[in-house]
C-alpha cells in the first residue's frame, strides 16, 4: 500500500474513534471508518509481474485506454497512447521502459474533466522522457501524469538523470486522472482503445528489435 493510505487511514480510523469516546456512540464513527476504508482500498499498491523482452513498452497506470493517435512532435512522428484512470482505478505509476530519465518537466495548469482530449495540453501535468538502456537501448518513450477534475496532486518520486527499470514505481496521481505514452511511430502496438490494461505488466507496444527510432 502507498504510504499515503495509512497516514489517511488512520487519522480518520482515530477520528471515529475519538467521536465514539465523545458521544459515547458508535454510529457517530460510521462515516469516518467508512472513508477509512475507502482510503486504505484506494492507495493499494499490488505486486505486478513485469513483462521480460527487448522493446517492450509496458502500461505507467492501471486505467482504460481511450485513444490510441498519431501526433507530430519536434523530434518527428510518434504515437500517443491515452489512458484514463478513475477513481476506482489502481492509481500508482510505474515507468513504461528501463532507462534514464532525460527530461522531468512540472506544468501547472487546469483541472478539466480528463476524458475530454483538452486536459493533455490545458491541465496540470508532469511530463517525463524515458532514454532507453538495456533491453529498451535505442528510443525514447515520454509519459504524462495529467491532473483530472477530482485529481488535485501528482506525486512523482524520481529525479532527472535517475535511472529505473521497467514497471518501476515512480510516483501516483490522486483520486481519478490521465496518462498519456508517447511512443516511437514504428511501434507496433498490442493494445486498442476501450481496452483495460494494468500499470507495469500490460505491454502497451513493441518496438522492432535492432531498430534506432
Amino acid at each position: 500500500m502507498v504510504r499515503d493510505g495509512y497516514i489517511y487511514g488512520l487519522s480518520l480510523l482515530a477520528v471515529a474513534a475519538a467521536l465514539k469516546w465523545l458521544t459515547g456512540e458508535w454510529v457517530w464513527g460510521i462515516a469516518p471508518a467508512m472513508l477509512a476504508v475507502f482510503f486504505l482500498w484506494f492507495f493499494r499498491d499490488p505486486q505486478r509481474t513485469v513483462p521480460a523482452g527487448k522493446g517492450l513498452i509496458v502500461s505507467p497506470g492501471d486505467g482504460l485506454v481511450t485513444q490510441t493517435t498519431s501526433i507530430s512532435t519536434p523530434e518527428g512522428s510518434r504515437q500517443r497512447i491515452s489512458i484514463f484512470l478513475s477513481v476506482f482505478d489502481v492509481h500508482v505509476n510505474r515507468a513504461p521502459i528501463g532507462g534514464v530519465l532525460s527530461r522531468v518537466r512540472y506544468q501547472r495548469g487546469r483541472f478539466l474533466n480528463a476524458m475530454n482530449p483538452v486536459s493533455a495540453e490545458r491541465n496540470e501535468q508532469n511530463t517525463v522522457t524515458v532514454r532507453g538502456q538495456g533491453a529498451d537501448a535505442g528510443y525514447e518513450v515520454t509519459f504524462k501524469q495529467i491532473a483530472g477534475l477530482l485529481a488535485r496532486r501528482i506525486v512523482f518520486r524520481c529525479n532527472e538523470g535517475q535511472s529505473v527499470e521497467r514497471g518501476e514505481r515512480v510516483g501516483l496521481i490522486k483520486f481519478g486522472s490521465r496518462v498519456d505514452v508517447v511512443i516511437p511511430s514504428s511501434a507496433v502496438l498490442r493494445v486498442k482503445v476501450g481496452e483495460r490494461v494494468k500499470g507495469g505488466s500490460t505491454v502497451l507496444a513493441a518496438v522492432p528489435c535492432g531498430e534506432d527510432l
